[in-house]
Order: C-alpha cells, then structure tokens, then sequence
C-alpha cells in the first residue's frame, strides 16, 4: 500500500510554478529521497504533502486521506523536521523535548530516551538558543520522532551535523526504516541518498526529472570507468592501444584510462603487472544528479 500518493502536483507563486505537475507515490516502509539544486521545488513538495501548504492544483494522498485542510486524524502519524529549527523560547533541550511528547500524550521517560539516542542528554539542561547548529538538528529530529510517528519528513536533517553525527544519524534512520515506518528526506548529499534510499527523486526547476533506485539511475546514465594507475614506464601512447581505452591522459603524477569496457582493460593490466596504485572511479549519483541538472551555480 501507498503511503504518500501525488498525482499532477501544482503549487505556484505568481509566474512561478514551485512545484510544476509532480506525480509520485511512497510506499509504506520505503526510504525515499527528494534530491534537487537550490530552488528545485522539494521544501515545496515536502510542505504540500505535510499539509502545511494548500495546493494550487493536483491531489495529494497521505495514508489515504488528504493533508490538506488540516486532518487532526493525520497529525499524530507524521513527524516532521524542518529546514529551519523553531523552538520554544527559553526552555532547555529537555524542556523542549518533553513538551512535544506531552503534546502527543507520551512521559518525560519517553523524551529522554531521545535526547540519549541523538547524543544530547549532556546538553539537556542547556537552553535551545544556546545549543549549536547541529546540536539544534538534533534536537528537532528528536522531536519530531519522540512520538513514535508513522511517517517521517526530514528536510536536510544532516545539513549542519559533523561527519561523526552525521553517520550516528545515518545509523539511527536506517533503524527507523527498518521497524517499518516510512521516511522521506531531502538532502544535498549523494553518498547520504545512495546509502539510505530504496528510491530516490531528482527534481529541478518544480518538475521531477527522475524516479528510480540509486543503482538503476547510475546504470542508466552508462557512463565511463575511470582506471587510474602509477605510469611506471607504460607511457600515454602504449596506455591509448589496449584493447577497451577510449582515452589515455597523464594527471599528476597517475595515468588516468577512460573506459565502457573495465574488466577487459584491468585483465590486460594485471598480465603485464601494471597494477601500481590502482583506483577504480565508477559513476555515481552525483554524476546523475549534474547530468540532469546541470553545473551552473544556483542562488
């Protein structure tokens, strides 16, 4: 079953279409991802179907009912973390936290048990304006997970974390998705989306481009192998004529082959012991994620 159904999406503000006809659907247990450049549409998206946004045009479908106007019945089922973290004035992470798993109906038992699982009960008596950015991240997952929801939204979650948090929480939604509840990011992140997405989206300009596991999107983009190896007496010229090279070119201080045709060409440097510092550069979702966009910068 669907969790999340959206067909023919439209959220405009005046001239510009934000979100521009989306159709996708979510399934229950999935770990989805919204992948995009700056001003893509996906906060967009994420807000419509959270049903903190009415749409211009289209339906929306959370766990078979619309989000939009306000569902009371629907809210204990979402969690949702924002971009921007907003928390109460002058209470401290444990303040914080409790009041949120008051507000569903859960004990302050529950709430420290989250401020343990995202690495902050040495901060729990610290006031939230005092915390730093990515101490503030993780207290807003905290919170929108405290009340053990059916379907997480997170937008950015790992955008002001180090790489050490980075990776706890990587671990901690992972658990999350495992146990059966579905979890829908967006993040600028690739090796974040390919590591913890069944399927991921890339959108641009409002409309969604591609829809695919991580894995089937880099297959599709049939791009090169790239073999970089220490030259050690095999020159440019000698490189260029092995069976499957399409281009040989020094960098540096390696020997850098492109090729569509890999195993033949590592075979063919392994019998004549040209292995010397070997590296095997793959495409990557990253590759996928500039193919459709583009390279320009993005404001």
């Amino acid at each position: 079953m669907a969790a999340i159904e959206v067909i023919g999406l439209l959220k405009c503000y005046g001239d510009l279409r934000a979100v521009d006809g989306v159709t996708l659907s979510v399934e229950e247990g999935e770990f989805f991802g919204i992948l995009g450049p700056n001003g893509a549409g996906k906060t967009t998206l994420l807000e419509l179907v959270e049903g903190l946004r009415r749409p211009d045009g289209g339906t929306i479908r959370l766990f078979g009912e619309s989000p939009w106007p306000r569902q009371p019945q629907l809210l204990p089922r979402m969690g949702v973390q924002l971009q921007a973290s907003a928390f109460f004035e002058r209470l401290t992470a444990r303040e914080q936290i409790r009041t949120f798993a008051a507000l569903y109906g859960f004990g302050p038992g529950r709430a420290d048990e989250w401020l343990e699982r995202v690495g902050l009960t040495d901060k729990a008596d610290t006031r939230t304006e005092d915390l730093s950015g990515g101490q503030s991240q993780r207290l807003s997952i905290a919170c929108a997970l405290v009340h053990d929801p059916d379907v997480v939204f997170l937008d950015e979650p790992t955008a002001s974390l180090d790489p050490q948090a980075r990776r706890n929480l990587w671990d901690l939604l992972s658990s999350l998705n495992q146990s059966g509840r579905t979890v829908v990011l967006t993040t600028h992140h690739m090796d974040e989306a390919e590591t913890l997405c069944d399927r991921v989206g890339i959108m641009d300009r409002g409309r969604l481009l591609e829809l695919d596991s991580p894995r089937a999107l880099v297959r599709g983009l049939d791009a090169p192998v790239r073999i970089r190896v220490v030259p050690d007496g095999l020159d440019v010229g000698d490189a260029a004529g092995l069976r499957g090279v399409d281009e040989a070119v020094l960098e540096d201080t390696s020997l850098v082959l492109t090729t569509r045709r890999p195993a033949e060409v590592l075979t063919q440097l392994a019998a004549a012991d040209r292995l010397d510092g070997l590296q095997v550069q793959a495409a990557t979702l990253e590759d996928v994620f500039l193919d459709l966009t583009g390279r320009e910068y993005r404001a």
